[in-house]
């Protein structure tokens, strides 16, 4: 059985948008579940925009997401390099190949030239819509010392078809095609030459990327049949759009995959749900790792466009961050409690122990930092409001009293500290919440936190009276 290799070229013009990251997740799980191979390429001819920054966020986003690659940059492979602005004496040959196979042509025809051209069509027609290059060079035999550029001989008649993934029978005929460039004048490939080539000398068995790619994918099974080579099997994947159903942009979401990690997301979070926003399997929302790898299939990937929910991607992030280890969270968030000030070593128990108390009510490591910031800040920050409620001076002898008890109960935690202040409330016909929220206000500075008794044991008894006594 032929191996599976799929790809993802992104461009490093920008950041990696959240639509590209879906594309190079959906590779990647296929790759994986079939026993395949995931390349990057990294397609970098528009000189003019891609940067070394982009580069790197690029790599960044897909190590952080925990998409490894097979093959491409830093980890190299059989089939590089894997830059394209590396691979330029590759397309040489392979222009000459489709010059000999009279399936391309040298194109001398002047900017002034094609000006002109663009005129009268509109002349005729009354608009530039619907120009195509006329094929002036077409049949040209000469070769003058001239600039050129390379353009595809493209079919006047018949229509180029393939069974898409996910949008199944498409059909193209030749008649809407024009002789586009493949190649500029400076030897630089466009992209329907660099992606066809690339594809090809890389063995890649199956393209899946947006559906704006569409209009290219004739041509490039054009120039495999051109080149006496079978076209890899295509999938092109709906848009992400916005709630409104306009194209997602930064003031509907952010869309930059690094700006979720900056927020506090988990990893996790963003694949699962990104990998439900175009795909389904039945009504199940909550996906491991290893589920989506074992599930994921092209025939539940939808035709249309998937609107971006913020409240359904918070819902599963929330739902995969309580999935956590309390060691896995407390790795997670000890770098979000460093941007508060506070330095808190991962493996620290105290950390380990305080992590799940908060994690039912936590969305991100962001929230889950802030939960946790009066476990580790003295004093802690008061809620002047919660403060000026419930550490009035006739709450003063409650907390003395809950001190007292705290410094004779054994063992020092949430069980035995319960049952000692339960008992003491129900000796001195008291309330619970009217010992409670005095003293978790004391506690943490809060009128709202995890269980009182399990806040005690994590602070310890040292912290808990040092605390109780400040305010009893």
């Amino acid at each position: 059985m032929t191996e599976v290799r799929v790809r993802f070229a992104p461009s490093p013009t920008g950041y990696l948008h959240i639509g590209g990251a879906r594309t190079a997740l959906y590779n990647w799980l296929w790759a994986r579940q079939r026993g395949g191979k995931f390349v990057l390429r990294i397609e970098d001819t528009d000189r003019d925009r891609s940067t070394e920054l982009s580069v790197k966020a690029i790599f960044d986003s897909l190590r952080w997401l925990g998409l490894d690659w097979d093959e491409g940059p830093s980890v190299g492979g059989p089939h590089g390099p894997y830059f394209q602005t590396e691979r330029l004496a590759t397309y040489q040959t392979y222009v000459a190949k489709l010059i000999a196979a009279r399936a391309a042509y040298r194109c001398y025809c002047t900017k002034a030239d094609l000006d002109r051209a663009r005129a009268e069509h509109k002349a005729r027609s009354g608009s530039e819509q619907g120009f195509r290059y006329p094929g002036t060079c077409r049949d040209r035999t000469d070769t003058p010392d001239l600039p050129f550029v390379i353009r595809f001989r493209a079919p006047e008649t018949g229509a180029t078809a393939w069974e898409d993934l996910i949008k199944g029978r498409i059909e193209i005929q030749h008649a809407t095609l024009q002789d586009s460039v493949l190649m500029r004048g400076d030897g630089i490939p466009l992209y329907n030459l660099g992606a066809a080539v690339d594809d090809m000398t890389m063995g890649i068995t199956l393209v899946a990327r947006g559906d704006d790619h569409v209009i290219n994918t004739p041509q490039q099974i054009l120039i495999y049949a051109a080149l006496g080579e079978p076209a890899p099997q295509f999938a092109h994947l709906p848009m992400i759009l916005a709630p409104s159903g306009e194209k997602l942009s930064k003031r509907h979401a952010a869309v930059s995959v690094m700006d979720y990690h900056a927020q506090g997301f988990l990893p996790d979070g963003v694949l699962n749900y990104l990998a439900r926003l175009g795909w389904s399997h039945g009504d199940q929302e909550i996906f491991s790792r290893e589920e989506l790898i074992e599930k994921f299939n092209w025939e539940h990937v939808g035709e249309t466009g998937a609107r971006f929910d913020i409240k359904k991607f918070q819902y599963v992030q929330a739902n995969q961050l309580r999935r956590l280890t309390p060691q896995s969270l407390a790795e997670h968030v000890a770098p979000f409690l460093e941007q508060r000030g506070l330095t808190v070593a991962p493996n620290l128990p105290q950390l380990i122990a305080a992590a799940p108390l908060v994690a039912p009510r936590a969305t991100t490591f962001v929230d889950a930092a802030d939960a946790l910031d009066y476990f580790f800040r003295e004093p802690p920050v008061f809620d002047p409001k919660a403060k000026a409620k419930f550490l009035g001076a006739d709450k003063l002898p409650l907390l003395a009293k809950l001190a007292e008890i705290a410094a004779n109960t054994e063992p020092f935690q949430a069980a035995p500290l319960e049952t000692a202040v339960k008992a003491w409330c129900e000796a001195d016909k008291l309330e619970l919440k009217d010992v409670a929220q005095p003293a978790r206000v004391a506690l943490t500075g809060r009128s709202a936190s995890p269980g009182l008794f399990e806040v005690m044991e994590v602070l310890g008894r040292d912290r808990t009276l040092a605390r109780l006594r400040a305010h009893g």
